[in-house]
Formats: C-alpha cells, structure tokens, sequence
C-alpha cells in the first residue's frame, strides 16, 4: 500500500533564472515534517505547484526530476489565477486561517470564496480519484482541505481517508460564526480518521459535533473517540506531530555547522543570543515580542550589552495588504529598539527578513542561548522542537506560548508565557538569560529527550496504527525501526 498526500501545495518551489525554470525543496511545518516520511516510505504527493511556470511540459519535466530525487512521485492540481485569489487568499485566508486562530475580527465572509472554494476542492478530488490506486491510503492534510473526503465519496473513492489538520479547531462560539459550518462539520465525517493537534483542539471540535450535529451518535474507546452518522463511522484523536530530529540533531553537529556557529559568536560577542524564527502572519505575535523585548530592556538595565535578539522573518503572503501593514510595523519596531538601545559594540535586534539555507538555520539554532517563541496560537509550532533538536550542547532555554500546540507536550521545561502579558514575557526573557548551566542542562536534555521520542515517524506511524493501515504501508515500519536503533541520516 501507497501512502497518497494531498496538501494544498507541492513540497517544492518553482523558481526561473538566468538558466531557466528549476525546482527546490519547500519549506514549513507541513514540507518539514511529512516529506522525509514520504521519501523513506514511497508514495504519491498531490498538490498545486505554485503560480510560477506556465509551460505546462516544463513543468512536468520539473516534477519528474524532482520525484526521481526525493524518491515519490509529485502530481499537480493546477489553478487559476481566479481561483488563486477566490480559494486560497479568500476562502482560505481570509476565513478559515483567522477564525480558526481565534481572529474573527480579520475575518472576510464573502459568499464567492465558498463558490470557489467548492469548485476548487472539486478539482482536487477529481485529480486524487485519477492518480489513487485502488489499495493507497489517501492522507489530506490541513485547513484548505477540509471537506475534500466528502468529494472523495461523492466521485464514488473508496479507499480508507484520513485527515489533519495542522492548525488549531476553534471552539464552539467561534467557529458557529462561520456561514458554512454545517457544511464544514458533516465534510469531515467522510473521513475514516481524523487527527488533532492537542487535546483542546479535539475538545473543541466535539463540542462542535455535539452543538451543532446532535444527532451524530459518539462513544470513546482507547483514547479515539468514534462519530457514527448515516451509517458511515469516523474515528478522531490526538496525534501531536513531531519532526525529523535524527536529521536535525546530525546535521547540527557537523563540521561547517560549528564552524559557522563560531562565526556568529564571534560577530556577536560576549552576549546571549536570543532567537525567533518565524514565517510573517500575525498569528506570530511578533510585534508583541519586540514590545516585551523593549519592557525588558528598559526594566532591567542589567541585560544591556548582554543580549541580542536575532529575529529571523520568513517572507510570506506579502501581497496580501494585512501582511505588508504587519511587516511594516515589525520593521518600524525594530528600528525604534534599536535606535532607542544601541551602543558603540551592541546592537540589541540583529533582524533578518528571507528565508535561511538550511546550513544558516541549523547554526543559528545551535548558536542560540535562548529561543523566544510567542504566537498568539499556533496548531503546533516545529520551530520550538527544531531548535531543541540542535541544542546538542544543551545549554539553551526554550521560551515558549502556552497558545502553542507544542506547550502540551513541552511545559514542564519550557518556560511557558502568555503571550499577551508583554511583563511576565518581559521577565521570562530576564529569567531565561540569566539561568545557569546547572539549570539549563537538565531542562534541555529532558526537551530532547521527548523531541526524539515523539518524532516524525513516531507521528506517521501513530496517525496510520490508528487507522489500521501502519502494518500495510511499504516501508513504514521498516523505517521505525530503523529509527529506534539508529539515525538513518540526512534527508531532502
């Protein structure tokens, strides 16, 4: 059996140069944690490869290379620039990504980005009815995909489907605001599993069931709670998704990567270096960062010369006027910490805005004494657990939202803030710059130490076993194993 994903994107940017059109490995929490999976296991990805090329044999040869390198086949759902802006900037992220971040208020309820969203997910499911083969076990991931099971069936698929979703469920108040929640809710049941983030999550999403479905029929059995409707039976649970930390953690001890984290101590002398990585989305509470980081500063003098922020921004949706409002204002705070707190030697925000090689990334991770991580809710946050895998030293700090997903897992060492209160975050960093080693050591190796344990393939193979299907898909619980006794090495 084949492990089929259907995700709103490829895992690959298509980019052109001087020599032409050419593909590279994507990047976010999705590409991060489900392409080594595939690569190990084999399979089929399905996806939109992007507004770039046009040339559709181009981009077909492209694909193909691709898929030849990582080791899956790659299949496009190609779109529209109507569509484009109908599906994915509307009913996407102007509906779905702000409610269910708890932000109704930059929500965007126009009636046509359902129309699209409809006609787009009809697209999806026609290209996944092509390509499935009949034994495949069809894996859809997150928010742009909601109701694509309910498509599935309707095209007469039959295979077993699951569904995660990546970022949070919103309560019932919140997510009823929503004009096409029935809709949304009874596309789900479709699905023979459908998996959570954290238990607040599931939590939310059956008190959904039980307002607004009150006929669907629910019972719990081994931590899986079951929803039976016209007959048809969907199992929904907790599968808290992990990274690659074999990779992480190998590749931070190689020998370019000390040699860089040498340089970036060298270039920033004598102080703690505190780190942010984020993609830019308001949902990262950025502005609130730099506001505790100012609180902090002027609070508590002690912490001049002593530390520097390097707040790395990934760049993202910057076409979209609430995300250029948001980088503007970044930017405008960074320029006012800065010039109101630097010295002749220090300078307190290193900001950074593209995205990093992968070699850059590691060694700031590795060169970090603390890792600041505050959005305002976030499904997960890999950040957090990719950062503790390349502590290899193990003296960093991890501060972290107790609004991430990640904080259910990593609480008890984490220093935990409500990102919200600009003083308690104000202190932590205080707190977190001044812990000793004989503080930070412990902390840090029992962070690594579940990091590892729930990694990636822990998730993969969970999220199937749950399904029943772990024991049938090529590979997988050769790769496990694998990974129980050793580290299969560098991938992508």
């Amino acid at each position: 059996m084949r492990l089929v994903i259907v995700s709103n994107r490829l895992p690959i940017v298509i980019e052109r140069d001087e020599n032409g059109w050419k593909s590279r490995a994507g990047s976010g929490g999705l590409v991060t944690a489900v392409a080594p999976v595939l690569q190990r296991v084999g399979g089929l990805w399905i996806g939109w490869p992007g507004s770039g090329c046009t040339d559709e044999s181009e981009l077909e040869r492209m694909l193909v290379e691709h898929g030849q390198r990582v080791g899956y086949e790659l299949k496009p759902v190609p779109m529209s620039q109507a569509e484009i802006e109908g599906f994915y900037q509307g009913f996407c992220n102007r509906i779905i990504w702000p409610l269910f971040h708890d932000l109704q208020s930059l929500c965007n309820f126009k009636p046509d980005y359902w129309t699209n969203y409809l006609s787009v997910r009809g697209k999806y499911a026609e290209i996944v009815g092509r390509h499935a083969q009949p034994d495949d076990f069809i894996w859809v991931h997150d928010y742009q995909l909601l109701g694509l099971g309910r498509c599935l069936r309707e095209l007469g698929v039959t295979n077993r489907i699951g569904f995660f979703l990546h970022i949070p469920f919103p309560p019932p108040d919140i997510f009823c605001k929503l004009p096409w929640r029935l809709e949304i809710l009874e596309g789900l049941l479709h699905n023979d599993i459908v998996g959570f983030q954290t238990p607040r999550d599931l939590e939310n999403f059956l008190d959904c069931i039980r307002k607004l479905l009150p006929d669907v029929r629910r019972r719990q059995r081994r931590g899986v709670f079951r929803c039976v409707s016209d007959g048809r039976t969907t199992d929904f649970g907790v599968f808290p998704i992990g990274i690659d930390y074999a990779r992480f953690a190998q590749d931070a001890a190689d020998d370019a990567i000390t040699r860089r984290v040498a340089e970036l101590r060298r270039d920033i002398p004598g102080q703690q270096i505190v780190v942010g990585v984020d993609r830019l989305d308001y949902t990262k509470g950025i502005p609130d960062r730099l506001r505790a980081l100012h609180l902090a500063l002027t609070r508590y003098p002690e912490l001049h010369r002593k530390v520097s922020l390097l707040q790395v921004v990934v760049p993202s949706r910057e076409s979209v006027p609430e995300y250029q409002e948001l980088k503007g204002r970044i930017e405008q705070l960074v320029a006012q910490i800065n010039g109101e707190f630097t010295q002749p030697g220090w300078i307190p925000i290193h900001y950074v805005f593209r995205s990093l090689e992968w070699n850059e990334l590691l060694a700031y991770y590795r060169a970090a004494d603390v890792a600041l991580i505050t959005p305002l809710k976030d499904g997960m946050n890999l950040v957090a657990k990719e950062y503790c895998a390349c502590q290899i030293e193990g003296n960093g700090v991890l501060i972290l939202s107790e609004f991430a997903g990640a904080a259910v897992q990593l609480k008890h060492d984490a220093i935990l803030v409500n990102p919200y209160d600009l003083d308690r975050v104000a202190d932590a960093i205080r707190r977190g710059v001044l812990r000793t080693p004989k503080q930070r050591r412990p902390a840090m190796r029992r962070l690594r130490s579940a990091i590892q344990r729930q990694d990636v393939f822990w998730w993969v193979e969970r999220f199937l076993s749950a399904c029943g299907v772990a024991a049938r898909c090529k590979g997988l619980p050769q790769a496990v194993k694998t990974l129980e006794t050793g580290p299969l090495g560098a991938t992508g």
